[in-house]
Parts: C-alpha cells; structure tokens; sequence
C-alpha cells in the first residue's frame, strides 16, 4: 500500500505537481500535518511565531488513472488514525465570537484512548474527520482554507472512517489531495478551530464513469448528502437544497413540489462551518428514504 507524506500543498490548483500515479480502485495511506502545519504542537511556539503562509497544508496531491474531466472521483475513507496530541486557539477577530476575543489563546490537548482530555473537569470521545479533502478546482487556485465544489476546506464532520465521498473531476488525473485532521469537531466550528491534529488517513479511490456532479456529495450508512459552499450562507443553503431535491425527484420519481415536501418532512440541512471564506453546508435525507446516490 502506497504512503503519501512529505509533500505538502497549500492550494489546491491543476497545476500542482502529483507526488504518486495511482490505479483506479487503489487504496493510499495519507499522512497529514495539523492545520497549523504542526508549528503549535511543541511547548513555547506561539501564534505570534506562526507562518501564515503554512496554514491547512494537504497532503498528495496524487493522479488518479482513468480519471478524465467530467468523470466522478469516489472517495472512501476507510480508516483515521490520530497522534497523541491535538491543538485548539481563539484569535481575535476570527470565528462567530472573534470580536468579543480580547486576547489569543492556544490549547495543546492529550488525545488518548479515543479521547480528547480538554481539562481536568472535561473529557470527551473522539470523533476524528478530514476538514480539507477534494480534486484540483477548475480554473486556478484556492487555498486550502476556502472550501468550493472541488471540496476544499468543508470542515464537514461526518468526513469520517465509514464515510464516502463524491466529487466532480474538472482535470484528467482528478490532482486529489486531503488534510487538516479534528480529532474532534462540532458543527460549524465556531470559534475556528477544532480539535487540530495530525493523522494517517486510509482512502481507496476509485472513477465512476458516465456520471457528473457539480458539487461535492457524501454518503454512509444513515445518510446522503449534497455539500455546498458559498460567501453568501443563504446561497449555499439554497444549492445544496436545490441539487438534493434533484436528485429526490429523479431517483423516486417525484414533482418538484413532491420532492420539496418529502425533503421539509425528513430532511436534515447541516451547518458544517460558518468561519472560512466561504460558508459550508450540507442538505441531508435518510438512507430509509433515498437508498443510495448512484
């Protein structure tokens, strides 16, 4: 099984030179730094000392053989493995809160038995998932703290072991990187960070044909859903819904007034972060509904 470490990119760009070729239907270890580029992990560093320049790094990219653009890249993640220690921080004037921080602050958090050991008083299970994770955008770069429809920054939690992943392929190889690691993270990640960690990430990748998606999608074994990024929260919310009730109507052959309905009584809308550049959610249904997305 091949090991993808070492190389890190900052943006995810279709110019950016893959580290491995890999098959169609391989499965890849990828070894990730945290998000701080693992610069906050030792005693005595401070935010202060940081290299801006360094922040979410993605591991890879790799090419994908047999991937060509307007191809589907499948994505599942089979296993997250965390190091010992993970790393929190408030900064003013970042996150929902960010003006009401007077000061910064970092936290380095022992992670340990599948748990993260905030304090004395308060210990909590880990949830580990991947914040940065997608294909090469179409056009130019994006840094790795933007999410977008190649994925990018999501900071979606259910990113997790067991999950699968579905993204458009806008360039032949698909460039596919991953990073930015929380041993645990809740819901909008609101004060901007969660639990950042570096990890080892197992992910089989695999090209579905004769498909094509404009956004990220994600299924596991309770839910399906369409991921959706924009600077306006609303849009985001309006795509994301807009493109599952697509995908209800033709695959339970429904109106759009029907499908519209059946989403307003059992679907779910996440909100997966509301800090980065563009505002991220995903339109969920239940697998007891909707049984699979291809």
């Amino acid at each position: 099984m091949k090991i993808i470490e070492n190389n890190m990119v900052f943006a995810f760009d279709g110019k950016n030179r893959c580290v491995a070729e890999v098959e169609d239907g391989e499965t890849l270890i990828f070894r990730t730094h945290d998000c701080f580029d693992n610069q906050l992990s030792k005693e005595g560093s401070s935010i202060g000392n940081l290299n801006w320049d360094c922040i979410n790094p993605a591991t890879g990219p790799v090419y994908v053989k047999n991937a060509v653009a307007g191809d589907v890249l499948k994505v599942e993640i089979l296993d997250i493995k965390l190091e010992n220690q993970g790393v929190m921080c408030a900064l003013p004037d970042n996150g929902v809160l960010g003006y009401l921080v007077k000061e910064e602050s970092i936290r380095r958090l022992k992670v340990e038995d599948n748990k993260v050991y905030f304090n004395e008083k308060t210990v909590f299970v880990v949830n580990p998932m991947i914040g940065v994770i997608g294909v090469a955008p179409k056009e130019g770069s994006v840094n790795c703290g933007t999410p977008g429809n190649h994925g990018g920054n999501m900071d979606n939690k259910r990113i997790a072991k067991g999950t699968t992943l579905y993204f458009p392929v806008f360039h032949n190889g698909a460039i596919f990187s991953l990073g930015d690691v929380h041993a645990a993270m809740g819901d909008g990640e609101v004060m901007v960070s969660g639990v950042e960690i570096s990890a080892d990430v197992t992910v089989r990748l695999s090209v579905i044909k004769d498909v094509s998606i404009e956004t990220p999608m994600l299924e596991n074994d309770n839910i399906c859903g369409v991921i959706y990024s924009d600077e306006n929260i609303e849009q985001a919310v309006f795509y994301a819904v807009k493109i599952m009730n697509d995908i209800v109507q033709e695959k339970l052959e429904l109106s759009f007034n029907d499908a519209g309905m059946l989403l307003s009584a059992v679907g779910d809308l996440k909100f997966c972060q509301v800090v980065d550049p563009k505002r991220t959610v995903m339109m969920c249904i239940p697998k007891t509904i909707l049984s699979k997305l291809f």
